[in-house]
């Protein structure tokens, strides 16, 4: 089913924001909602990377948005429905000589201490003029 105009707009929003994730580092949902300009939508990043689409053709991709860069407020990589997709976001976070922490639970997690990403998110501009 195509997106909305509204949901395209998000989507490219958000993988544009994605892939100015530097290599090496990781930021959360919410962060990326936030940079994007949609601060209220952490849960629809997570949307907008289940629907990345595989196809190397398509102008956004597995291979050019840095998908495996994105994990919860907590550094943890989020639970899938299958969970081969979280040992691959792990392995992809390795790759890039980040360390993937994992608990007795098998929890995954990475430390924003050493590897978070989170720039200042610019004002818009009527934010600005409120001041």
């Amino acid at each position: 089913m195509p997106r909305s105009d509204e949901a395209e707009a998000f989507f490219v929003a958000v993988y544009e924001t994605i892939q100015q994730i530097p290599y090496g580092k990781v930021t959360s949902y919410g962060h990326i909602a936030k940079l994007a300009g949609y601060p209220t939508r952490p849960r629809q990043v997570g949307v907008a990377l289940k629907h990345l689409s595989t196809d190397l053709q398509a102008e956004f991709n597995g291979s050019n948005v840095p998908w495996q860069r994105v994990v919860n407020s907590q550094g943890v990589i989020s639970q899938r429905e299958v969970v081969s997709g979280m040992r691959r976001q792990a392995d992809a976070l390795r790759a890039e000589g980040i360390t993937v922490n994992v608990d007795r639970q098998g929890e995954m997690s990475v430390d924003f201490r050493e590897f978070g990403w989170f720039p200042a998110v610019e004002e818009d501009e009527e934010d600005e003029d409120e001041d």
